[in-house]
């Protein structure tokens, strides 16, 4: 009798120890989407900040996302052709801001290899096109499924030390293309460089030629006073809305609307929000025959 009390006593005490272990076994994830509710209840309980539940999620996310859930369409690829001369590509090459282009033959389908803008210092002193050779520069392309994951495309990225790579399609022929940073914005979110428009610079940035680099966060009653414009302050709190309720969906990179006599066309943006676009200003007899007619020209174009 004292054995079986002992014995029970000793299951007891055995179960009291283990409870905290197998409830913690019990709260394990044990699937994806259990695993992302773990993580935000952390994030709840201040465990993560807000920011490093993003990336987690952004970690999560990429092995499931494919290269042609991101990847810049070939009608927006800005390229160089081969057999360009210098003087007649260059100022395109500093206007795009791009470190690295495709460099194409005779089509688009043709990408013969990848431009790095740094390979053209030494030209700038040439007046002219003699001492410059497109194949003495031109270094190779790489090429990748439209199927390739992302966290498989990441490692190759970082083991050959790319940093873009040419999209193409089951037939073979090109798609778009991809960059390293697209790979890493679905990780940390946007990542901006020296070109982009920084926090603590002014949301309306001017550049020569009439063309203006806008955040897209910028408030419309600033883009009314700066423009001179009388969009609905009540309808939309920033230039980004505006812009969106035109495009009727969140617009690629390269994506133009035309809007009164403006041109804009998107720089920077996600799978979920507008970020940069730069806007061209019309003639001003345009602007007023555009403003007059109501017609906005409001169709996006890709």
């Amino acid at each position: 009798m004292g054995s079986e009390a002992n014995t029970t006593g000793g299951a007891g005490l055995l179960r009291r120890l283990l409870e905290p272990a197998l409830q913690r076994l019990r709260r394990e994830p044990h699937s994806r989407p259990e695993l992302v509710e773990t993580l935000r209840g952390a994030q709840d309980r201040e465990v993560l900040d807000p920011e490093a539940l993003t990336m987690l999620e952004g970690v999560l996310n990429v092995a499931d996302m494919q290269v042609r859930d991101i990847m810049i369409p070939r009608a927006q690829m800005e390229v160089v052709r081969r057999d360009a001369p210098l003087s007649e590509f260059l100022p395109d090459v500093v206007a795009s801001a791009h470190s690295r282009l495709p460099v194409v033959g005779d089509h688009r389908d043709e990408v013969v290899g990848i431009l790095l803008a740094k390979d053209l210092l030494r030209f700038f002193g040439d007046p002219d096109d003699t001492a410059f050779d497109m194949q003495e520069i031109l270094r190779p392309a790489v090429f990748v499924p439209e199927s390739k994951r992302l966290n498989v495309l990441l490692k190759e990225f970082r083991l050959s030390r790319n940093h873009m790579a040419i999209v193409v399609d089951e037939y073979g022929g090109v798609a778009g293309l991809v960059t390293i940073e697209d790979v890493l914005e679905q990780i940390v979110g946007e990542i901006e460089d020296e070109h982009d428009v920084e926090d603590y610079l002014t949301q309306i940035m001017q550049h020569p030629g009439g063309r203006y680099t806008i955040k897209a966060l910028t408030p419309l009653e600033e883009f009314n006073a700066y423009f001179q414009t009388a969009y609905d302050e009540d309808a939309f709190d920033t230039v980004g809305g505006l812009l969106l309720s035109h495009f009727a969906h969140v617009p690629h990179r390269g994506e133009t609307l035309n809007l009164d006599g403006m041109q804009f066309r998107v720089l920077r943006a996600d799978n979920r929000r507008l970020h940069l676009v730069e806007m061209r200003l019309a003639e001003p007899a345009a602007r007023v025959a555009a403003a007059e007619s109501g017609d906005s020209g409001t169709e996006g174009t890709r």
